[in-house]
């Protein structure tokens, strides 16, 4: 298989693939195996090796593994669930798998847990793959975000050590900006930053009211959260209607005028793609909180694999799904990538990295999204996007609250 760019829903993709456990070749297998993986989830090096290796045991199969965008996934994965000529394997985040598996349309691979050494799995990553007592989702890896810094340029602004607050993130944020430099690249729709704001400050993105869920996005709380949000984005050049992969931030950050960007450890595997040159200039640090003695929440994600129902080669899909899921590329996506691998037994595998070491601090105030099948619909909308944009362009912020509240509720209870 050979990498290509393909257009999809005029997003970019790419093939790629990733490192596999050595297994016997398959007495006979399809000519071709689709599997959608995330973009950011792995570097093009560990892809091409997984390729190599794979396709050199399994004689039979040739992978076409395409780079998928996270901006309008959900859409992308419905309706692949719901067609007759679906992907074979397709990463999702864990907090899509309750939608995908509600649909009906992906295998439930709960005699197999034994055979992918699932009593390994870490709990808080198994979970989210795990619905009404049966496994949809194979866990791959988990992380969660911390500030990403560039240390020349912090050294040039005379800071000598990381904020303990989100003031003297401001503070430290300002100073950065000057010289042509930004002192943060956050774009105006990071709506998993948002979330841990709006987490510090007691809020939350929707609540349980009864037996129906609510947004909450116009709570006081949450409009605090998205106050500092304002404040912090208005301190770099990050464009207001944008995410953080339109453009992928890495690729700004790799330029070397950017001071911060927040993101998962792994993105300075994606930086040294564009830009060899900013190795060893990296530091990390949690995000930081309202107090000194307490990190900014952060949203604690991470990806499953699932093998949709309509896949004509389901037997062949699952040992991809396997290598995948396996202590060999495992060990290697978590050393590329600074991800937690699935398997507790795997813990030392990052033993000593900084951004791993940051990482871990952060995830002691982790959080989830709500926890319901519906909240991928919530996602899929858009609503947190728009309502961050339109606050950020100037519209009043109570107003865009109540308005994004209202569209996430009367989605969470479709179909209640």
């Amino acid at each position: 298989m050979k990498y290509r760019l393909l257009a999809l829903a005029a997003l970019f993709a790419v093939t790629a693939c990733g490192s596999a456990d050595p297994e016997p070749a398959a007495s006979a297998g399809p000519a071709k195996l689709t599997v959608w993986i995330m973009d950011g989830s792995v570097t093009k090096e560990l892809l091409k090796q997984f390729e190599t290796d794979y396709e050199a045991v399994h004689a039979n199969v040739d992978l076409d593994i395409q780079i998928q965008a996270w901006d309008g996934i959900g859409e992308r994965v419905t309706a692949a669930l719901a067609s007759t000529d679906a992907p074979d394997v397709i990463e999702v985040g864990n907090t899509q798998v309750a939608q995908y598996s509600a649909s009906g349309g992906v295998v439930d691979l709960t005699a197999k847990v034994a055979d992918l050494k699932g009593e390994d799995w870490i709990p808080g990553l198994a979970e989210p793959g795990r619905i009404d007592g049966k496994q949809y989702g194979v866990p791959w890896y988990a992380a969660n975000r911390v500030v990403v810094y560039n240390k020349d340029l912090w050294a040039a602004a005379g800071i000598t050590a990381p904020p303990r607050t989100r003031e003297e993130w401001l503070e430290v944020t300002a100073k950065l900006g000057k010289r042509g430099n930004q002192g943060i690249y956050l774009t105006g729709q990071t709506w998993y930053a948002l979330a841990g704001f709006i987490w510090d400050e007691g809020g939350d993105l929707a609540v349980k009211d009864g037996d129906r869920w609510k947004g909450a996005l116009d709570s006081p709380q949450a409009l605090a959260g998205m106050d500092f949000y304002r404040r912090l984005q208005a301190l770099g050049k990050g464009p207001k209607d944008a995410d953080e992969a339109n453009p992928p931030q890495h690729e700004v950050f790799a330029q070397g005028r950017v001071g911060q960007i927040i993101a998962v450890p792994g993105i300075a595997a994606r930086v040294l793609e564009v830009e060899p040159g900013m190795k060893d200039k990296m530091g990390f640090f949690p995000i930081p909180g309202k107090t000194a003695g307490k990190p900014g929440a952060v949203f604690t994600g991470g990806s499953d694999l699932i093998i949709p129902e309509a896949s004509k080669n389901q037997e062949a899909a699952y040992e991809v799904v396997k290598a995948l899921a396996g202590e060999k590329f495992q060990t290697e996506l978590a050393k590329a990538m600074s991800f937690v691998p699935n398997r507790a037994s795997l813990a030392g595998v990052l033993s000593g990295d900084e951004g791993t070491a940051a990482m871990a601090v952060g995830a002691a105030y982790g959080k989830a999204t709500p926890n319901t099948p519906n909240w991928a619909a919530v996602e899929a909308t858009s609503v947190i996007k728009q309502y961050m944009t339109a606050v950020l362009t100037g519209k009043d912020a109570a107003a865009e609250a109540r308005k994004a509240s209202e569209s996430i509720t009367t989605t969470l209870n479709s179909g209640s």
